[in-house]
């Protein structure tokens, strides 16, 4: 047996999300078919709670929308330079050690190749992320990913629609005790400003991400200010 997350989008309230932990029987090994019998597992356990529909959102999953919204492949494009590039490199690029980075290079590079990156290993302990001229802090914990996965979602309108069908998301290759960002949580987080018609409140400025969810993040006691220090 193992416990995974499926994260619920939330429409009233200070939390955009809610994680649903359940107990499903895990398909040991690390083959696609196996993780995907593990994926039916947890969907199933998900129904039996009158959750669904669930999708999975991972390069593991056996729908078509869940892999083209992983970040893996789902792109992002920058404005001025129009250079596209995947969410998992532009995520690994931004990352800012304290002997390095951020290895701007890594954004040319494949996901799997970016997240690989021998030097995301050897720079020391994580600081920061620098994204152009955009700095994010560590707190809170998953708001430059969450921004990341957002825009990439605000500029590939068509498909990041299809995601107000879903009840929930999952991420099979997600465990919470050992990962802080997730591809579907984020999803989730997505569903609810579209739904609250605040997605483009949030993606306005840095300022204002912050802002709107502080409560979310359970950072009512820092001020803006403070966290773009």
């Amino acid at each position: 047996m193992a416990v995974r997350p499926v994260f619920v989008p939330s429409f009233f309230g200070s939390a955009f999300s809610v994680t649903k932990d359940l107990d499903f029987p895990w398909a040991p090994g690390m083959a696609k078919v196996q993780k995907q019998k593990s994926i039916r597992a947890l969907h199933a356990a998900a129904t039996a709670q009158g959750l669904g529909p669930i999708l999975e959102i991972s390069s593991k999953s056996e729908d078509e929308l869940g892999v083209a919204l992983s970040a893996f492949n789902l792109k992002i494009k920058t404005k001025k330079l129009s250079k596209e590039f995947s969410v998992e490199s532009a995520f690994q690029a931004s990352k800012v050690f304290e002997n390095g980075g951020p290895y701007v290079d890594i954004l040319d590079k494949e996901s799997r190749d970016a997240k690989k990156d021998i030097r995301l290993k050897e720079s020391g302990n994580l600081v920061k992320f620098k994204f152009y001229n955009t700095v994010w802090q560590l707190v809170p914990r998953t708001a430059f990913y969450d921004w990341l996965y957002l825009s990439a979602l605000n500029q590939n309108k068509v498909i990041a629609q299809h995601l107000l069908n879903f009840d929930g998301f999952t991420d099979i290759e997600f465990n919470p005790s050992k990962s802080i960002n997730c591809q579907a949580r984020t999803a989730a987080l997505f569903v609810s400003l579209v739904k609250r018609n605040l997605l483009d409140e949030v993606l306005n400025s840095q300022d204002s991400f912050l802002s709107v969810l502080s409560s979310h993040y359970g950072v009512d006691n820092y001020s803006v200010q403070s966290l773009l220090l």
